[in-house]
């Protein structure tokens, strides 16, 4: 009797998060389609690969404009008033691209769309932060890597299913509705803010968001590990995003792949995911987020590495499985770090300040790695950045595995919901 009620009291406990994972997972399957959709539209419109590229740097652009200013907001700003406002915003204008015929027109929708979700992720995770208690966060954490990541196999499947039933324009209307479905599970879900309907206490100018960064920038220099190690997984991203680019033109030119077998080369990517996701779930209460972070860190780079060494479908499937899996513990490992040391009463203007530096590197690795194609070979580029990866790798184990900063990793403290950080508002 007495393990009934205490499943249901478990129960109960986790009933907002998975409310909340069911909003994610809404929105992201949508987001899948919706850019799987637009990228054939886009072709088909111009016939020119160089016009869907340019819908790839539209994301760090809009992170450029965006990110100086929107943390200001985010941290003043009632959390869920905005993550559905921008839901709604989102929905409005993806409705509207289907009607467009200009390509320019399209950039623009598409620039206001990105801009969009580059304030919404970081108002997200403020949010997700504030709801779920810290002893929770890493398994929570491993829960929505699962939803992202089965999002990155169903949706590639369901938007080829829609394109037979209808069109790409249909799929499009499909994720508009997608994020009005995730608006309305956020309306569901508690305000957490502790004044309750909070708004802006003072009105942003350029002098308090001048201040807020002189404020991100002190409270890094106070905290220098938690700095360090942001900025150490940034860089994963950015050589991620670098190699990534290179990906498909590796694997259908210097593997000789088909489409059809690259295909499903990404499918393995994503069980590989959602396995690593899957393990992190089972096991949040015994893996510390520096092991987590560690594992990932070092055996992304070598599942690239053993990509970039491939001379087969065998061998490049197992690169993939092997940097996606533990890529799955580099992010669960990060998230919960990041929830767990940085004040949530600051974390949009931090988030949204290093967002700016990642972009900006992002934006030159990835085109010098397009460059550098133009002059060497593409598996001798590959490679050499799955080095520099790996080099990093060791770099952010030397980090975490610091035993002066064991304190960082630590699932649960006195403080739990508390800001162990004075004087940061």
């Amino acid at each position: 009797m007495n393990l009934g009620v205490n499943v249901m009291l478990k129960l109960s406990g986790w009933k907002n998060p998975i409310l909340l994972l069911l909003g994610i997972g809404v929105s992201n399957l949508g987001a899948w389609i919706y850019l799987i959709a637009l990228n054939l539209i886009i072709l088909e419109l111009t016939g020119s690969v160089l016009a869907v590229t340019v819908l790839y740097m539209l994301i760090p652009i809009a992170t450029l404009c965006t990110n100086f200013w929107s943390g200001s907001y985010i941290d003043r700003l009632n959390k869920r008033h905005l993550m559905i406002f921008l839901d709604l915003i989102r929905a409005l204008f993806i409705f509207l691209l289907p009607f467009m015929d200009s390509l320019i027109f399209i950039y623009l929708c598409v620039f206001i769309i990105k801009m969009a979700g580059s304030i919404f992720e970081p108002t997200s995770m403020v949010y997700m932060t504030k709801l779920i208690p810290k002893k929770n966060r890493q398994r929570f954490n491993a829960l929505r890597n699962f939803i992202n990541s089965s999002g990155f196999i169903l949706g590639p499947s369901i938007a080829g299913f829609l394109f037979m039933l209808g069109s790409p324009y249909f799929a499009i209307h499909l994720n508009s509705l997608a994020l009005c479905m995730s608006a309305i599970i956020i309306f569901l879900l508690p305000n957490v803010e502790s004044g309750g309907d909070t708004v802006l206490s003072e009105k942003v100018s350029m002098s308090v968001i001048k201040s807020d960064w002189r404020q991100i920038l002190r409270f890094s220099q106070s905290n220098k590990h938690i700095a360090v190690v942001y900025v150490l997984f940034s860089g994963i991203t950015v050589f991620m995003s670098a190699l990534d680019s290179l990906e498909a033109a590796f694997a259908t030119q210097v593997l000789s792949l088909s489409q059809s077998t690259y295909g499903f080369l990404v499918s393995i990517a994503g069980v590989g995911i959602i396995i690593g996701s899957i393990m992190n779930a089972l096991f949040a209460n015994r893996l510390k987020t520096n092991v987590l972070m560690g594992f990932g860190a070092l055996f992304t780079p070598i599942g690239y590495l053993i990509f970039a060494y491939s001379q087969n479908f065998t061998w490049a499937s197992i690169g993939f499985f092997t940097m996606t899996f533990a890529l799955s513990f580099a992010n669960t490992g990060f998230l919960t770090f990041y929830q767990n040391n940085v004040p949530v009463n600051i974390m949009g203007r931090f988030s949204s300040v290093f967002g700016i530096l990642e972009a900006v590197l992002i934006i030159i690795l990835t085109a010098t790695a397009g460059v550098l194609t133009e002059f060497f070979e593409m598996r001798f580029v590959y490679m050499m950045g799955s080095f520099a990866f790996l080099a990093l790798g060791f770099m952010m184990n030397l980090v975490v595995w610091d035993k002066s900063k064991k304190a960082y990793y630590d699932q649960v403290n006195n403080g739990d919901e508390k800001s162990q950080y004075i004087g940061y508002n």
